[in-house]
């Protein structure tokens, strides 16, 4: 019996565009709203790839949210495990730590949708930052959160 397709939303033209514009902007050090540019090592190609994240502190770490869920970015880290965060100079490199419990997701998954809500809350399938411990619960599993340890 084959394993369920992993949730992924796929980004539109003009998202991916946009996405684009954010990582670009990144780069050159314009940080809209506390993006950054994240570089990870393809997998398969071994070049880095890079792609605009929105990294979030929670409590006293910081993580990695995939909004969209089960991405090529997300399966690059998990290879990978780290990377670096870029807004102009400034480069942070990381190393990753995928989490795995349900119930720590969940309350990283609402502090997320506290602060990113209004732009990813469309991904996540009608949970909000509102929604009951249970239903996040049961999203966690689409959306993969990495812990980041910068080596700074």
């Amino acid at each position: 019996m084959n394993a369920p397709t992993p949730y992924y939303v796929q980004g539109s033209p003009l998202g991916i565009r946009f996405n684009a514009l954010l990582g670009k902007l990144a780069r050159f050090g314009v940080s809209l709203a506390g993006t950054a540019e994240l570089s990870v090592r393809g997998r398969t190609s071994g070049a880095m790839q890079r792609i605009p994240v929105n990294p979030h502190t929670y409590g006293d770490a910081q993580y990695l949210l995939s909004a969209r869920g089960h991405s090529q970015w997300v399966r690059n880290m998990r290879v990978a495990g780290g990377g670096e965060l870029r807004v102009g100079r400034k480069v942070r490199t990381f190393t990753a730590t995928e989490l795995t419990d349900p119930a720590q997701k969940a309350a990283v998954l609402r502090a997320y949708l506290e602060k990113w809500g209004w732009e990813v809350n469309r991904f996540f399938q009608g949970v909000t930052a509102k929604s009951s411990d249970a239903e996040l619960q049961a999203a966690a599993g689409d959306h993969p959160v990495f812990r980041i340890t910068l080596a700074d």
